[in-house]
């Protein structure tokens, strides 16, 4: 998780970082009310929530923990509804979401002709918490490193880096390049190789290979059922778009994971978001439409 060092604030959306492990109780809870919340127009009772994750094997204590943690993240918000306790989402936590909702399911991948940016910064060694957070949230976001203070990324990322200079104060501590290729001394897939951790990237579509395939083969059971795997599929989905920032194929290595996790998640999603929008409709009371945003898994090309 990105830490609190040198005197800086976490911004709002601290808790859509790498620190909030995939399976754990806060993670299950920030994907169920990532998907579903706003569906219901930003309000669940406490008592559907704790239902909610009973379905995926959260006992009421840990699920308690996992609200405090994320109230004082500032993504829920205590609401009672007449004499019915709840939790609001906060108004500043969906944009979070929404940038969430494009990385998860719209996932960008660069060709050939893809631009690259770079980040060039200063921060003196008394700032080294400040130096040390802007660090944690460009690898968050995708960026691989050249150098301590030379980080790259796809172009699409541009706004994204914008976005955490700014928020962090250090805009005018850093210079932004827009390029059409990097130029290195040998291969440019061996520089790539150096300036990202393909091996951990690569662990991570193995691991949701891995761990779902098999479940994903198979027809729904319950809408209970259902909700269960297709939370813990995007739950698990989550991190990859984060940590991957979708380098050109000529640079990968050929039996890259990528593709397979992305269709894998699609038919997550084609066999169990239904029933597992029906299951949120029968435990709140309230119809759910199968979240336009989730309706399928689109990999861009840019």
């Amino acid at each position: 998780m990105v830490e609190l060092m040198g005197g800086v604030n976490e911004p709002a959306d601290s808790l859509d970082d790498i620190d909030s492990r995939p399976g754990s109780t806060t993670s299950l809870l920030r994907t169920v009310v990532g998907i579903y919340l706003r569906e219901l127009d930003g309000w669940i009772s406490v008592a559907d929530l704790l239902q909610l994750l009973d379905a995926l094997g959260v006992p009421g204590p840990r699920a308690r923990t996992a609200l405090a943690r994320v109230k004082k993240k500032r993504l829920l918000v205590p609401e009672s509804r007449g004499r019915t306790a709840g939790y609001r989402l906060a108004p500043e936590a969906v944009p979070m979401l929404e940038r969430g909702d494009r990385r998860i399911y719209h996932p960008r991948n660069m060709d050939g002709a893809s631009r690259w940016c770079l980040v060039s910064f200063s921060i003196p060694e008394e700032s080294r918490g400040l130096r040390h957070q802007l660090r944690r949230r460009l690898q968050w976001i995708g960026c691989g490193t050249v150098s301590p203070a030379l980080w790259i990324a796809p172009a699409y990322l541009l706004d994204e880096v914008e976005e955490i200079l700014k928020d962090l104060s250090v805009r005018d501590r850093a210079t932004v390049f827009v390029a059409d290729h990097p130029r290195v001394a040998g291969e440019l897939a061996d520089a790539v190789a150096q300036w990202w951790d393909l091996s951990e990237i690569r662990s991570h579509h193995d691991e949701f290979l891995r761990d779902h395939a098999a479940i994903a083969a198979i027809e729904p059971g319950s809408s209970r059922e259902a909700f269960a795997t297709y939370i813990r599929g995007v739950d698990s989905w989550r991190i990859i778009p984060y940590v991957d920032p979708g380098l050109p194929p000529a640079l990968l290595p050929r039996d890259w994971p990528g593709p397979a996790s992305t269709a894998l998640l699609r038919l997550l999603r084609r066999r169990f978001s239904g029933p597992a929008t029906d299951y949120v409709s029968e435990v709140t009371g309230r119809r759910v439409d199968n979240p336009s945003r989730a309706a399928s898994v689109e990999v861009i090309s840019a």
